[in-house]
């Protein structure tokens, strides 16, 4: 049986991990390379770091704080922001990622999905898409979404799939922040929409609600951040909650 993931995720900004509400007020949460071996140490399955402003900066990736990062841990890594070439993406492999996300430079260029998955491989490509409801109907945003788009997201994912992504990193900016839940009514028509496994973000507060992640939304795997980050619950304990709830963790 294939286990589900429980992924922590570090919002990286001016080199520190921060985390704010629905994408707004971002606090400092700690330092990154800390709260990784943390949670390479405690029972996470994966670790995803996201360089939240190297987009809205036209920068690349913190290549130096990547590579500290991936000193102190022995799970996955998947590193986005402002990733959108394939020098880009040997830099953050090199560096220790073993895997990148790209968000706004797959809208703006969605050839580079293509190129990246034939260069790198699909297992190497998360899409992460960032969207919200507008009049009823879920829209991707960009440059962590300060900028929205016309785009439909479940138009989108087909997309993404069909252009070679391995994944899917879908955060609800409606639910970002608000420990409410993740928005499991889009992550079911999600994941049984598409093939390739889909990451659950933003809501999450409670252990019940990765198991609706799991069993209501069908999510291959759940992430999130400050929950993790202040301690509000531990990440071995959670699987456990989750295994004896007839879901398939790796413990």
């Amino acid at each position: 049986m294939i286990t589900k993931r429980i992924i922590p995720c570090l919002d990286i900004k001016n080199g520190r991990t921060v985390k704010g509400i629905n994408f707004l007020d971002l606090q400092d949460a700690g330092d990154p390379v800390e709260l990784a071996k943390y949670y390479s140490q405690t029972g996470a399955d994966e670790l995803v770091f996201l360089d939240i402003s190297a987009t809205e900066e036209r920068r690349k990736t913190l290549i130096d704080l990547v590579t500290k990062v991936a000193q102190q841990i022995n799970i996955p890594f998947t590193v986005g922001g402002g990733i959108s070439s394939i020098s880009n993406v040997y830099d953050l492999l090199h560096a220790g990622a073993d895997k990148i996300s790209i968000n706004s430079s797959a809208v703006k260029n969605p050839n580079l999905i293509n190129e990246l998955s034939n260069k790198f491989g699909a297992q190497c490509i998360v899409v992460a898409v960032d969207a919200k409801q507008i009049n009823g109907h879920w829209k991707v945003h960009l440059v962590g979404g300060k900028v929205p788009t016309d785009i439909d997201l479940f138009d989108w994912v087909k997309e993404v799939e069909q252009r070679g992504a391995g994944e899917i990193l879908f955060t609800s900016m409606d639910h970002d922040g608000t420990k409410s839940g993740f928005a499991n009514q889009a992550l079911k028509r999600m994941t049984e929409l598409i093939n390739i496994p889909v990451i659950a973000s933003g809501g999450a507060g409670k252990k019940e609600d990765f198991a609706d992640a799991f069993k209501l939304g069908l999510a291959d795997a759940a992430l999130a951040a400050s929950v993790f980050h202040y301690k509000e619950m531990e990440i071995n304990f959670l699987k456990q909650y989750l295994n004896g709830q007839g879901i398939a963790m790796r413990l």
